[in-house]
């Protein structure tokens, strides 16, 4: 199978060992954006006391990466929620004036998964906003523009084990901590690779058809699950309801780090950044171990949701 986003000949672009000595077991699913002339990566780290950190990572070109000396000064739960933060992770960035808000998933040992904010301006000084959901939600990304005059999001709550089916949602807010208007957007599909649960990839990016969301589908199989990345347009207005959406993954495991890892048969992405030339780089945890980059024209990626897509182009050498 050969997936419509070409993977980087170079990957993966980040692994444990980038990072500074004896930190971590497993790196994955970066948040990222340009900033300031380069490109972030503010990535999970699974470091050695069992937690999950964040930890920025900075590119002038794209390509190639470096990890800051120490993990991001992330905020602490404000007391009066009663949520003790054991990780967060999964981290969702979107640019709305001259600040960047990051929707993250909120980790509990004993209770499970919230949706929490945090917002920065310059990616050095992070500001706790709110914990917007109840127990059970996670793969939040918010639009870069309200609609209807309202905050937009994605989310996905769910309930059973990893095998329970689950739908992407939409909520809406006046404020950004209290999130309501519940709507479902985009189910699994029967008889498809995305039949068992999905969630939100890359917030959504404006583009003349819509709304291009990238987002995550899930198959169960023999040893677990496989994830692999599929796009779909929604109406610019009402972005619940759904245009076009690809009927092939984008991105499927095929390669060593992406079948085998911390978790087999994983490509799952936080981002998505559209380039001035028309190139999406999509960032991807592999396996649940590592980070690669592919990338595509947003003409095929929107062809692609539209009908069956043909592979017309390369990733040049670099």
């Amino acid at each position: 199978m050969t997936s419509l986003l070409k993977r980087y000949e170079k990957n993966p672009i980040l692994t444990v060992d980038d990072l500074p000595p004896g930190v971590g077991f497993y790196i994955l699913n970066p948040g990222a954006v340009k900033y300031n002339g380069e490109y972030l990566l503010l990535v999970d780290v699974f470091h050695r006391e069992g937690g999950i950190i964040l930890w920025i990572a900075r590119s002038k070109n794209g390509y190639d990466f470096k990890f800051d000396p120490a993990p991001v000064d992330w905020p602490k739960m404000p007391e009066f929620y009663c949520w003790q933060e054991h990780g967060c992770y999964d981290p969702r960035i979107t640019k709305m004036g001259d600040e960047y808000f990051i929707f993250y998933g909120s980790h509990n040992n004993d209770l499970g998964t919230r949706i929490a904010l945090v917002k920065t301006r310059d990616f050095m000084k992070f500001e706790h906003v709110a914990l917007t959901s109840e127990l059970n939600n996670r793969n939040a990304a918010l639009f870069p523009e309200k609609i209807n005059g309202m905050y937009c999001r994605f989310e996905r709550p769910f309930s059973g084990d990893e095998f329970s089916p689950c739908y992407m949602w939409m909520s809406f807010s006046r404020d950004l901590e209290f999130w309501g208007r519940h709507l479902e957007s985009i189910k699994p599909r029967p008889c498809h690779w995305d039949h068992q649960k999905i969630g939100a990839g890359a917030p959504p990016i404006r583009i003349k058809e819509g709304w291009l969301e990238i987002y995550h589908g899930v198959n169960p199989n023999c040893s677990g699950s496989t994830y692999m990345l599929y796009a779909a347009i929604l109406d610019y207005k009402e972005p619940w309801k759904v245009i076009a959406r690809s009927k092939y993954p984008l991105l499927f495991p095929e390669t060593e780090y992406e079948k085998n890892g911390r978790v087999r048969n994983v490509v799952f992405t936080c981002n998505a950044i559209l380039e001035e030339n028309g190139m999406v780089k999509v960032y991807y945890g592999a396996a649940d171990s590592c980070i690669g980059l592919a990338e595509a024209p947003l003409e095929e990626i929107v062809k692609s949701c539209y009908e069956p897509y043909k592979y017309t182009h390369e990733l040049k050498e670099r």
